[in-house]
Formats: C-alpha cells, structure tokens, sequence
C-alpha cells in the first residue's frame, strides 16, 4: 500500500491535470467559433441596414426616362441626376432605430452601440455621440464599414456619386461571446471543482485507510502481547501444579492458582475492553441515568489504586471542592471513565506519579480535572488522543500496557452525558484531563 499509494496519486494528478487542459483547449476552440459566428451575423446586419437606407434614399427621388443621368429643369436646361445623401433622407434617430431593429432579430438585444454615416474619406454626415471617441479604439471595440449604394444605380454611374459608408462600432466581439458562454464555462468550472473534489476525498480516503491499516497492526500487536503474559504465565503455573512437590504444598498449590485466577481476570477485561469498543462502534451507550453524588463514586475509584501508585512511591492528591458535586449519570459508565483517567495517568507517569484530582463548579457544571507529572504529549497527541486505537508514541511499543481503547470510551461516555472534555498538556511536564459533567437540574 505505501508503494502504490504515490503511484496513484501521481496518475490521478496526471489525469487531472489533463483533463484541464483538454478543457481550456475545448472552451478556447468554442470561444473562437462563437466570436466568429456574431462577427459574420453583425456584419450581415450592418449591410442590410446599409443597403436599406441605399434603397430608401433612391426610391425617393423623381426618376425621368433618361439616358445616362440627365433631368431636365423648368428652364428646360439638363443638369446630372444626384441621388439624395443619407442625411437628406434620414435622421441620427431614424438610422439608430433602423440598426436597433435590426439587432434585436438578430439576437444582439440590449446590445450598445455607436455609429456614423461618413462621406467620402472623413466627413461625417451623421454620428451618435461617442462615436469619433471609440471609432478609433480597436482593442475595445469590433466595427464594420458598409458602402451605402442607392438600389438602382448603374455600375458606371456610381463613379459619379459621393460614396457614403455606415460604420457601426459595438463593444469587442469576444466579450460577447465570452458572455454568452458564461454558463457553458460556469458549469465547466463546476465539473472540474467536483472532480478536484472527488480526487481529494478519494486521496485522503487512501491515506485514512493507511493510518487506519497501521492502527490496526498497531492493535494486533498490542493485543497480542496483552495476551501473551497472562497465557504464559498460566501456562507456568500450571507447569508448576503438575510437580508432585507442588500438589503436596497446599500453600504452594494456592498461591499458583490464585495466579491463575488474577491472570484469567486479566484477560477477562481485555475481552471485555474489546467488546466494549465494539459496542461503541455499532450503537450509541446504552445508559441508566439516576442521582448521583460524584465525589462518593470518585473516593471509591481513587481508592482501589492507592496501593498501585504506593508501589510505584507515587502519591495521589485529592481536592474535592465542588459545593454541588449531584449529577445524573450513569454509575458503571461514570465510575469507569474516572477509572480511566486514573489509569492513564499513571500509565504515562515518570517514576514517583503525583496525580492530583480536583473538582469545582461553573454555572451548571461540575468540573472534574485530573492532572498528572508525566511525559506529557505532543500537538499531534493532544489531537488525536480521543482517537479509536490511538496511542502515543513512547520510544517502546510495549512499555505503556493497553489497547487504545481508554481516551475512546471516555469521550464516548462523556458525550453520552451531554458533557464535555479538553486536554491541557505541555511535552515532558504533564497533562490535564478536564471533564465538564452537567449538573443534575433540579438540585
């Protein structure tokens, strides 16, 4: 597992990796097809307009039989015919309205824009007002230049005539297509978040199952020394019950089945401590909740270890000093949680343990804190302390007894209680358990 671990992340990178980018080049091809596809349909739109106003300007004027473009005036003299301009015919409003039109059914709706009728090379017969500043901006603005030719005008007379051009500007051509795309990208964006997500939650899975696989492997080889010692001791004593020399000394045959007695209790409750983390983890506690006087259940578990802590010249410290110590809780669970504090500090004790345990009161809570003077614990520790199986690295796998399991079950039987727990703890000066147990309501 921790070879091919980097192995997939590194071909999930890969992929995700590429995927981006097979994005971008799929969103940048989209994006250039779109921008040429309202290129050509404003294009299309800016030379029908242009050659409607060619067509109306024209229609307009008197028409003669006549060859060439000559009209007779009342003093029958011949002049040349000259077509209307656009700005003899048609207002700045009626040519804005005309281009308006004519972008709506095109889709271009609520499109700006700006536009001149120039004449010749730089005479413009009619202009919006922002015209001659943006006819020149390039990079901001997409334009386009039609010729405006009257409907019926002869190829060899249009030399005769003024040219007249409608340039129509409208904001860069690619920020509409960009705008359009909007949601296309948007959700592009999205799938690509999700995967990103997805490769996250699928990397972290992997490396949660590697922790929980060495937690596991951890356990195993904690249990299996756990119950190593008590099955060879047995072993031993019943080695010795055999000998002849044994049987015949009751002093000596019971002092070898009172071993075997406390190393079958012993294992009794590693069976027990298993099962109950199973339990755990299947269910919530079942508990019984009654009145409870905290210190009397606390003086008889601090009681059964004064003769542990005397053989190791250790010494516990008690200040009971909460005026309201009645909760409601249950007794079994509430015993063996305290129970466990005890230990565990003892556990992790340099040598000559001093344990102090003390409670108070806060507004509605007693406060349990048990302190010790032992190795302490580290950031990382003091995080994953409550942690199923986790225990804190000793320089020794075996030099600290237990499954892992006693931080587990006091935060479960705590949170069962609607109480609450911190750890307070500096590396090689001690730790403090601090248990907030909710006050019984009507005390």
């Amino acid at each position: 597992m921790k070879k091919r671990l980097p192995v997939i992340i590194i071909l999930i990178s890969l992929s995700l990796i590429g995927l981006i980018l097979l994005q971008k080049s799929w969103f940048t091809n989209v994006l250039q097809v779109t921008t040429s596809q309202l290129n050509d349909r404003f294009v299309q739109v800016v030379n029908d307009v242009s050659a409607d106003l060619g067509k109306t300007a024209y229609s307009s004027q008197l028409q003669l039989p006549r060859r060439g473009s000559l009209t007779f005036t009342p003093d029958f003299h011949l002049h040349p015919l000259r077509p209307p301009i656009v700005a003899e015919k048609f207002s700045t409003q009626d040519v804005h309205a005309k281009l308006q039109s004519a972008f709506n059914n095109a889709g271009f709706r609520n499109i700006p824009f700006q536009f001149g009728v120039i004449k010749g090379y730089d005479d413009a017969e009619l202009e919006t007002r922002d015209f001659l500043k943006q006819v020149d901006d390039t990079v901001n603005y997409s334009r386009v230049y039609a010729t405006v030719v009257p409907e019926h005008i002869e190829e060899w007379e249009i030399g005769s005539i003024t040219q007249e051009t409608l340039v129509v500007l409208v904001p860069n051509l690619r920020k509409q297509a960009l705008r359009s795309l909007q949601w296309v990208f948007l959700i592009a964006v999205l799938f690509t978040v999700i995967i990103m997500a997805a490769f996250f939650v699928t990397v972290k899975s992997l490396l949660d199952q590697r922790k929980l696989s060495e937690i596991k492997s951890d356990f195993i080889n904690n249990m299996t020394h756990e119950f190593k010692t008590p099955l060879a001791t047995i072993s031993l004593a019943v080695d010795a019950l055999r000998n002849e020399r044994v049987r015949g000394d009751k002093e000596k045959a019971k002092y070898f089945s009172d071993i075997i007695k406390e190393e079958n209790i012993r294992m009794n409750k590693h069976v027990e401590t298993i099962l109950q983390a199973a339990l755990m983890e299947r269910q919530q506690l079942q508990l019984n909740l009654l009145p409870l006087h905290a210190h009397e259940v606390m003086r008889d578990v601090l009681d059964n270890y004064e003769l542990q802590l005397k053989e190791k010249q250790g010494e516990i410290i008690v200040h009971l000093n909460a005026l309201n110590d009645l909760i409601r809780a249950d007794e079994v669970h509430f015993s063996n949680m305290i129970s466990n504090l005890v230990d565990n500090a003892i556990k992790y004790s340099k040598e000559n343990p001093r344990i102090i345990v003390s409670t108070h009161c806060i507004k509605k809570y007693l406060v349990i804190r048990v302190e010790d003077n032992g190795i302490g614990m580290s950031k990382e520790t003091v995080k994953r302390v409550f942690e199923k199986f986790y225990r804190a690295h000793t320089g020794n796998l075996h030099d600290v007894k237990g499954f892992g399991l006693g931080m587990s079950y006091v935060k479960t039987v705590i949170d069962a209680h609607k109480g609450k727990v911190k750890v307070e703890s500096t590396l090689g000066k001690g730790s403090a358990f601090v248990v907030e147990m909710p006050l019984k309501e009507d005390a």
